[in-house]
């Protein structure tokens, strides 16, 4: 059977270890399962020959908590989790959240914020001359000098700050192995320069080839110099190709060393078939365990990096570009065991990675090469030697669900539908439609603009509309009702409020009502947040529109929601700025009406949203909402034949 990683010195006891080689330190509570990173790096370089302990988010106000495993032998590991720890704890709106799915029983407050630096800080505190080493995606994506959104603020890399000797950035297993053996080797320093996927601080530039950035002051002061040190780490983060990028802090500079080779079939195989337990460690029990752990317990990771580059994604900067898979035989062996697991009721519930239809490089070029450099690969227009071809992941999908346990294998991780337009593949469509949806589709056009779809890189909304029909068809054929839902998203850099406008019309005419909508979260290291803070486009040089103000982004949620009551003077106020009154009224192209319609008449806009305010109690704003929704579509269908509407003007 088995067994966690060591987490008490009872563990270390019973296995006869006087002392750790290494002491990981995560954000996250302690779940044995290949989709959480702490995990994974543990199980690593246990399998490596390496006495790993970890400790799950500690009291980061006793110092004492840190030493709980005693010294380690060659370094400290530290991690924030899977996610960045202020994303973690806050909304768009920089709202705390109420749940923490990383945290036993979705308990928030288990963790602090920038858990990073103070859970490094600590260590330093406690063990101040072992090395000490940090990674993880708040750690890989705040590696330069970057913006933050929380502080608004630009801070230096977050290496500086931790007071860290090694940053890894990537997934890690890689360097986390050549790290352990220059360790254990005594010759740490001398082999950091030759390491990649790693950052570390020099008092001079490395003799080999390089490309220095504006410097961390530079772009503290100078948002030009901001977008030019982003172009110059955004177009050097390719493991073939890829120069050391060095940028100064001060009278020292960090260094970051080519990006990792991509790992082979046989490595990604390797990570998978560590002997995981799968659950949380028993010690969340009473708290009923870890949230997080449901979405993905029963799934499958069949590969990781995505070449479809889209501009709010940081995949681009930590995962890749280059897909890299698992063989068919190490998943369907992963498979094999979850059906023998406790609570598996016959469904997997996902076969994916950052995008499920990834499966394999965008074009041969790439495995010698690499992905070229100012160029995309899908969107918006895909490459004329982009490889779209869908039979390898259809081949595996039918592999699963032939598996004796198996009732049904789902696909709902991320799906590039253009991808599969590209491949002009029904046959795919139909077969996803026939065994991998339950009931509903979740696919991301993101906007309908074709200026703001650009700026996403994303596809536009035709390619939306004609996949829709693909699937409106093959589930027509199937007989079979199933839908498709599409995920927008509000305010992104490059969206006015006459994009707004467009998207809302776009909603109106599908029949489209969101009942959650997601505003643009500038997170650190990717394309869009650089937009967002400086309003430049960095691969262009362009300047780029950003709704930053509270209201401006409010009008622009608002309008993909103009349905809701509580919106109705946003939607209001947005429409008659933008000029567009026509889609005020009764006529069916029209968004609202000129008023609030209610049971009784006769209340001004302003008297309708007080009494909205003031209303108690969720049934009350539902049947205000329901009433409001009734009668206005009544209002509409009896317009629809007394009169022809008014003219609906085009969004430039």
């Amino acid at each position: 059977m088995n067994t966690f990683l060591v987490t008490s010195r009872a563990d270390m006891e019973a296995r006869g270890w006087a002392e750790l080689d290494f002491v990981l330190i995560s954000g996250d509570a302690y779940v044995d399962h290949p989709s959480f990173a702490p995990a994974v790096i543990g199980r690593y370089l246990e399998a490596k020959g390496y006495r790993v302990g970890i400790i799950a988010q500690p009291d980061w106000n006793d110092v004492e908590a840190f030493k709980i495993l005693g010294k380690p032998r060659l370094a400290s590991l530290v991690t924030a989790g899977n996610l960045d720890s202020m994303l973690n704890k806050f909304t768009a709106a920089k709202k705390i959240r109420r749940e923490d799915d990383y945290s036993p029983g979705g308990e928030s407050g288990k963790r602090p914020d920038r858990a990073t630096l103070v859970y490094a800080n600590r260590m330093k505190e406690a063990y101040r001359d072992v090395p000490l080493i940090i990674g993880g995606i708040e750690a890989s994506l705040r590696r330069f000098g970057h913006y933050d959104y929380w502080s608004d603020t630009v801070r230096r890399s977050i290496l500086v700050d931790a007071k860290a000797d090694v940053l890894v950035y990537g997934m890690g297993e890689l360097q986390v192995a050549e790290l352990a053996v220059a360790l254990d080797a005594g010759r740490f320093d001398s082999a950091l320069p030759t390491i990649r996927g790693i950052c570390y601080m020099a008092k001079d530039v490395p003799d080999a080839p390089h490309v220095i950035c504006p410097s961390f002051e530079a772009i503290k002061e100078n948002k030009q110099a901001f977008a030019e040190a982003f172009k110059i780490q955004y177009d050097e983060q390719d493991p073939y190709y890829g120069k050391i990028v060095v940028q100064q802090h001060g009278d020292r500079y960090v260094i970051q060393n080519a990006p990792a080779l991509p790992l082979t079939q046989e490595e990604m195989d390797e990570v998978y078939n560590l002997p995981y337990t799968r659950t949380w460690h028993p010690v969340y029990d009473d708290k009923g365990g870890v949230p997080a752990l449901s979405e993905v317990q029963f799934s499958l990771v069949s590969q990781r990096g995505c070449f479809g580059s889209c501009s709010f994604c940081a995949i681009t900067n930590h995962q890749g570009r280059i897909i890299q898979n698992r063989s068919h035989q190490s998943l369907i062996s992963e498979a094999e065991t979850m059906i023998q697991m406790d609570g598996f009721k016959g469904y997997i519930h996902d076969v994916g990675g950052p995008t499920a239809n990834f499966r394999h490089l965008a074009c041969a070029k790439q495995a010698k090469f690499g992905a070229c450099k100012g160029q995309t690969c899908a969107a918006p227009i895909p490459c004329e030697q982009l490889d779209t071809d869908h039979s390898d992941y259809l081949s595996l999908l039918r592999k699963l669900r032939k598996l004796k346990g198996v009732k049904k294998v789902f696909v709902r991780s991320g799906l590039r539908y253009d991808y599969v337009l590209a491949d002009n593949n029904k046959e795919f469509i139909k077969e996803l439609c026939e065994h991998h949806v339950s009931g509903q589709l979740k696919v991301a056009p993101e906007h309908v603009s074709n200026r703001v779809t650009t700026i996403m890189g994303k596809a536009g909304k035709e390619e939306f509309l004609k996949f829709k029909s693909w699937f409106e068809e093959a589930n027509r054929k199937l007989g079979k009702k199933q839908y498709l839902v599409p995920y927008f998203m509000s305010s992104h850099p490059g969206c006015t409020l006459m994009d707004a406008i467009e998207l809302a019309e776009f909603l109106r005419d599908q029949h489209i009502y969101p009942e959650q909508v997601q505003d643009f979260i500038p997170t650190p290291g990717s394309l869009s947040t650089c937009m967002y803070y400086t309003g430049i486009n960095p691969l262009d040089g362009k300047p780029v529109y950003v709704a930053k103000k509270g209201r401006d982004k409010a009008k622009q949620r608002a309008l993909m929601q103009y349905k809701n009551i509580e919106n109705y003077d946003l939607v209001k106020e947005a429409l008659l700025e933008a000029n567009r009154s026509d889609l005020i009224g009764f006529g069916p192209q029209c968004l609202i009406p000129p008023r609030p319609i209610r049971k009784q008449q006769g209340t001004s806009s302003s008297d309708f949203a007080a009494s909205h305010r003031n209303s108690k109690g969720n049934k009350s704003r539902r049947n205000q909402q329901q009433t409001y929704s009734s009668a206005l579509n009544k209002t509409k269908q009896r317009s629809k034949g007394k009169s022809t509407g008014t003219k609906q003007r085009r969004s430039k």
